[in-house]
């Protein structure tokens, strides 16, 4: 009868480590994981963001207008960094993403608090994303009972209501309802490509050298270049049909409104899906087998759904979180796929979203026809 022996487990055990010794990129990715992990929920993820870019629109320069501003300016929510000389301006600020909230003061706004009307401040926000824009509103109900009260002594402080001199009238676009569907689904369009064209074309060489077919492929006369590109254009039409699966669900099962153009948006997905298989081809030159494939595609998934905005505000986020964000093409492909369906932008609007995804795609496929050559070698 054999009994427990621990010199044979010590054995098994030693057997192990050596083994994780060899395999450098499973216990890279082992440590490199929960280490991610830590840093992003740790000090980049924030479900209450601050400082966010906002727009005033005064057409009153009077003191009561200007303490207003000064209010907003001191607030943690808000950060004003535009100044909007017409209401068509204001609207394309929010249009473009440039800021998240508009203040209006109308031209009477200082008659009108002295002579007890309650003058009404429009404060105009972009809802697409109700998570970022809810605390803010919130602070700005809270700030009007208050604004004002050192501007109103003596015979002026019957003015002081109960719910404050100011009517904060807020007008949310794109989103009124705050319905967070709105925001979660379009944004999946994104995650699920990113997830799925990564992790799929990152297994395409690594299961030919599995497999012992690549040297097939090294017998042919193909160049490089041209086994790249014929390994993603079968995977292209797979994330078209993913695309058009999440976009029937959205319009019938979840009711989000498809405001803009729908061939705009499948002809500048063409850019994220290449961008997203740049990067899986990429992954399948380094890894050795398909286990280190899917780690490696995992690695870059984690951030790519975390540091996107798709999960968590982006503002939110402090700066160095938000430089890596904005190095992903998920990133950009979320801002792309909101703008289109929710407020119906144009090629002209999502312009300044499109060149870091061609910028990514260059850098992606070079490194990874690069790598397939040195493969090769």
């Amino acid at each position: 009868m054999n009994r427990f022996n621990r010199h044979r487990l010590w054995a098994v055990v030693m057997k192990e480590f050596i083994q994780m010794k060899r395999d450098r990129v499973t216990f890279v990715m082992m440590i490199g994981i929960p280490l991610m992990q830590l840093l992003l929920f740790g000090f980049a993820i924030n479900s209450d963001p601050r400082h966010l870019p906002a727009a005033v629109r005064a057409a009153d320069q009077g003191p009561f207008a200007r303490t207003l501003v000064q209010a907003l300016r001191t607030s943690d929510y808000f950060a004003l960094v535009r100044e909007a000389g017409t209401e068509a301006e204001a609207r394309r600020l929010l249009q473009l993403g440039e800021v998240q909230f508009v203040i209006n003061i109308p031209e009477d706004f200082s008659r009108k608090l002295l002579r007890g009307e309650r003058p009404t401040v429009l404060v105009e926000a972009d809802a697409t994303d109700p998570a970022a824009t809810g605390p803010a509103l919130a602070a700005v109900n809270a700030l009007a009972g208050s604004v004002f009260n050192r501007d109103l002594p003596g015979p002026l402080a019957r003015l002081q209501a109960k719910n404050g001199p100011v009517d904060f009238r807020i007008h949310a676009h794109y989103n009124p309802e705050n319905i967070t569907q709105y925001n979660v689904v379009p944004g999946l369009m994104g995650v699920v490509l990113t997830m799925t064209m990564v992790i799929i074309t990152g297994l395409a060489i690594t299961r030919e050298r599995e497999r012992g077919t690549m040297e097939n492929l090294l017998a042919t006369p193909v160049r490089p270049f041209e086994v790249m590109v014929g390994k993603i254009l079968p995977y292209i039409a797979v994330g078209y049909i993913q695309m058009t699966l999440i976009l029937v669900a959205a319009r019938f099962l979840f009711n989000v409104p498809m405001v803009g153009s729908l061939p705009l948006l499948y002809a500048v997905s063409l850019i994220f899906i290449a961008a997203n298989l740049a990067v899986g081809i990429t992954f399948s030159t380094l890894a050795r087998n398909q286990l280190q494939a899917v780690q490696m595609a995992f690695f870059f998934f984690l951030p790519s759904i975390l540091l996107s905005g798709f999960m968590f505000p982006f503002r939110g986020m402090p700066p160095w979180a938000q430089a890596v964000g904005s190095c992903l093409p998920n990133t950009h492909f979320l801002r792309i796929v909101r703008g289109i369906l929710l407020k119906g932008n144009g090629l002209s609007e999502i312009a300044p979203e499109l060149w870091p995804l061609l910028l990514f795609v260059v850098v992606a496929m070079t490194i990874g026809v690069k790598r397939y050559r040195q493969t090769l070698d």
